[in-house]
């Protein structure tokens, strides 16, 4: 079927997660048909009605779209993903199709690099081990010194990021700002360093892994980063370094983590993401010492739908223009 150059462009609008502030909000698609009359938005509170109506859509926002469903939607041109992932939707029907792919990366990138930096303090001041002696009502002063590692200074100290995209670039320009002194792993390093000291090439990671006293993780889930972290590069850490994972879950090998952290291998660590989440109530993770757990927050902000409908707004100018998007995903690469 092609769209007659009369009829308005249909937009779909189809995201579901038990977790309410991932669903896009009503006055997103109110707001959106009010700026473009000449579009037409179907905003889908679940899937049920999905295959149906992406048959005629021209562009798509989800997360979460079938393989046979991009077969039927012979209008569709464009998919926007409000998540910075896509791993999800990198099957060989849309990766070798003329869909564009959008995401979020700009919307979520700033926020989380926040999250990474008050992740740093907390291990660095120690201030989950302060709260659990206050449910204790115990004046930790001596325990919190004499249990190694011990508290620290973040000036002087050493980040290694790995991937220096919209997550990195802002924790590199924070880290410095802070005094802090900055190395990374890219793809390709030739790109530049975004500011930080060194950059070295992915062949190159275990150097970042020793030198480093807090590692960021902040890469996409490839081929070649699913456990990038693993019982060998944890072995290369300082004894008193600590590893940050902002990224996805995929990129740690957890048992090996835990391990590493029970025997005091490494200084501590803080995950955000998980393979699998919810993490499961019995998960051993949760008793693993030196480990901060945050749920998936690092991205949540009370502007999140306002910076999600900038982005999608302009790149829906940009597209009736006829203009290059922005954000566009490397299918063939996965980010």
């Amino acid at each position: 079927m092609t769209r007659s150059p009369d009829d308005p462009i249909r937009i779909l609008i189809c995201v579901r997660h038990p977790f309410d502030q991932w669903n896009v909000p009503d006055w997103f698609s109110e707001r959106l048909q009010r700026e473009f009359p000449h579009v037409k938005v179907v905003h889908l509170p679940d899937y049920k009605r999905m295959d149906e109506e992406i048959v005629d859509a021209e562009i798509v926002v989800a997360w979460s779209v079938r393989p046979q469903q991009i077969t039927a939607a012979k209008n569709l041109r464009w998919i926007h993903s409000t998540a910075a992932a896509v791993h999800q939707l990198i099957f060989p029907e849309l990766v070798h199709s003329d869909i564009v792919l959008t995401n979020a990366r700009e919307v979520h990138g700033p926020v989380v690099a926040e999250h990474v930096i008050a992740l740093i303090f907390a291990l660095a001041k120690k201030i989950p081990d302060s709260v659990r002696l206050q449910e204790q009502h115990v004046w930790g002063q001596q325990i919190l010194w004499d249990e190694l590692p011990r508290i620290r200074e973040i000036a002087g100290a050493t980040v290694g990021m790995v991937g220096l995209g919209s997550i990195g670039r802002p924790v590199v320009k924070s880290a410095k700002a802070l005094g802090m002194r900055v190395i990374a792993v890219r793809e390709h390093p030739e790109k530049g360093s975004e500011g930080a000291d060194a950059v070295f090439g992915e062949a190159q990671i275990d150097e970042v892994f020793r030198q480093a006293d807090y590692i960021v993780l902040a890469a996409p889930v490839t081929a070649s980063t699913k456990a990038i972290v693993s019982a060998e590069r944890l072995a290369l850490m300082k004894p008193d370094a600590c590893l940050i994972n902002v990224g996805r879950g995929p990129l740690v090998d957890e048992s090996a983590l835990a391990a590493a952290l029970r025997e005091k291998r490494i200084g501590g660590a803080a995950l955000d993401v998980f393979p699998k989440e919810p993490l499961a109530a019995d998960s051993p993770l949760w008793d693993v010492p030196n480990l901060l757990i945050t749920p998936h927050t690092a991205a949540l902000t009370d502007k999140l739908w306002e910076r999600q409908y900038a982005l999608f707004s302009e790149n829906l100018r940009r597209y009736l223009k006829g203009e290059a998007l922005l954000t566009v995903v490397d299918k063939r690469k996965g980010y």
